[in-house]
């Protein structure tokens, strides 16, 4: 069972947490992770006030967005008043995040910010190609620049890239890759996606697995002295690639700051939108559901339709 971190103070005769762990398989982790510590937070939040958070009053509600809003994105707010939705519903109480006040509180709290929505860096291909070339020689230089080129590739979220096996990749006769994509953020039951490679990312893979054997399930694999360990890499390491790869092509720190884990799914989309894919083919390679989500990811493209 996953455990997550406890509010000091539960001034609540009803166990949320006890309801919340009904959850946990039919959500992602990461999606667990948050309910628990934005209700965490509600629920201190309201006993420091000595409130009562289930049930909630939407006086009750509405304080509380108020009182958070400063300094945080509007995806936050959106996500906390959810989980406190979830927590009721959970209860089987009644739910007052529904009530019209709430709903023009949330409106107020979202058109106040005047910031645009931070988008990751993209990693395209002009980036690419340098953190390529100052990844350092031996092992770890295998496998980072397979990671790099693959990632790029199928557009993964840092997430599906580290959750690869050796399963779900198939050598082809034409020397690319077939790649199966068993489960993302927007895909909770596991139907999967497919996707491909260049030669050139084939290539990488192979030498990368040329060298650590196939006594490992995982596609990708921490190295401890110069031996590959058999387990998979966290998320994070995903982020620390982008970054100490940025910092080694010689880009400047405002620049490495802007790029993240996610910049090679937005980078590659960027790229296939200024190679003149249509959206179609733009969600299909990268998994979207939704044309706003990709939107997003394009509007920072430097693609000018009248060139």
């Amino acid at each position: 069972m996953i455990q997550y971190g406890s509010c000091s103070t539960n001034r609540t005769k009803h166990d949320w947490r006890a309801e919340f762990k009904r959850l946990e398989g039919a959500y992602a982790p990461s999606t667990m992770k948050s309910y628990y510590s934005d209700v965490g937070i509600f629920v201190q939040w309201c006993a420091d006030r000595d409130v009562d958070p289930f049930p909630a009053t939407v006086e009750t509600v509405c304080r509380f967005l108020e009182d958070q809003a400063p300094g945080k994105a509007p995806s936050t707010m959106r996500r906390r008043l959810y989980a406190i939705r979830k927590a009721h519903r959970l209860l089987r109480l009644e739910d007052p995040t529904y009530d019209e006040e709430i709903n023009l509180t949330y409106r107020r709290i979202n058109r106040a910010k005047r910031t645009r929505p931070k988008q990751a860096k993209g990693l395209t291909r002009r980036y690419l190609d340098r953190f390529l070339a100052v990844q350092p020689e031996g092992p770890r230089g295998l496998r980072n620049r397979a990671m790099l080129l693959l990632g790029y590739e199928l557009l993964t979220r840092r997430s599906e890239l580290v959750a690869l096996t050796i399963d779900d990749i198939e050598f082809l006769g034409n020397g690319t890759l077939r790649v199966i994509i068993r489960r993302s953020k927007a895909d909770p039951f596991g139907q999967g996606r497919i996707a491909f490679t260049s030669k050139r990312t084939a290539r990488a893979i192979e030498e990368w697995l040329d060298w650590r054997g196939p006594h490992i399930s995982f596609l990708f694999c921490p190295i401890y002295q110069d031996k590959a360990i058999d387990r998979d890499l966290s998320t994070c390491t995903v982020k620390r690639l982008v970054k100490t790869s940025a910092r080694a092509a010689g880009l400047d720190a405002e620049e490495v700051d802007a790029f993240s884990g996610h910049s090679m799914r937005v980078g590659a989309a960027q790229d296939l939108l200024c190679a003149g894919h249509d959206t179609a083919a733009i969600m299909r390679a990268g998994g979207w559901k939704s044309i706003n989500i990709l939107g997003r990811y394009l509007e920072m493209a430097e693609h000018n339709v009248w060139a």
